[in-house]
């Protein structure tokens, strides 16, 4: 099985709307990295607009590509939640969350016409978010004497690390990540540092 390494996401949000035979659907993308983030999200979208209708939405977290949810929100099952994931899905997104906020306009659309309607909102909102190509990123806790901090510097910097936490007393502590095509050299110069000890979050 091929390794992952790079993936697709988005960093900011963005929103689009299609209308049709009177109803309103608002499409919304925010980047997600939790279910506390989708929740957050979400409960800024009601407070928005607390008079629409339905808020149908999917997500899509983490890397292995199981951690997702859609709901309908009342409107018949799979009219909804499933065509806004096929949307995500479709654009290979992760840590992404769509939410098409409903605006009823009187006259009922039937299940084919709310799966035009919620796959198109999501499909717009999705073209004018940008997306981004990232590295898959392994994590290390770095600890080293601080005499030692300019040669892991300049090593964090030649692989282009991610760092994510840094104390810097006597004794530093870090915690970086590496892309997963260049750990291995990573860890054959970080392993040259006298006194360095590095531990893998798997």
């Amino acid at each position: 099985m091929a390794v992952l390494t790079h993936y697709f996401t988005i960093e900011s949000t963005g929103s689009a709307v299609f209308e049709d035979r009177g109803s309103k659907f608002i499409g919304y993308t925010f980047p997600v990295k939790t279910v506390i983030d989708f929740k957050e999200a979400l409960a800024r979208l009601k407070k928005e607009h607390p008079k629409a209708s339905h808020f149908c939405f999917a997500y899509r977290l983490g890397l292995d590509g199981n951690n997702y949810r859609v709901s309908d929100d009342g409107e018949p099952s799979g009219s909804a939640g499933r065509p806004i994931l096929g949307q995500i899905d479709s654009k290979e997104l992760k840590d992404t969350l769509v939410v098409v906020v409903r605006y009823f306009g009187g006259t009922l659309l039937g299940v084919p016409g709310l799966i035009n309607a919620y796959k198109t909102a999501a499909s717009l909102a999705i073209q004018v978010t940008p997306s981004v190509r990232k590295s898959v990123e392994i994590n290390y806790t770095l600890q080293f004497d601080y005499t030692r901090m300019n040669e892991v510097m300049i090593i964090l910097k030649r692989f282009g690390c991610t760092i994510h936490q840094q104390e810097m007393q006597l004794f530093c502590s870090f915690k970086v990540g590496i892309a997963v095509q260049s750990e291995k050299d990573f860890l054959k110069q970080m392993k040259e540092i006298p006194g360095l000890t590095l531990n893998a979050e798997r």
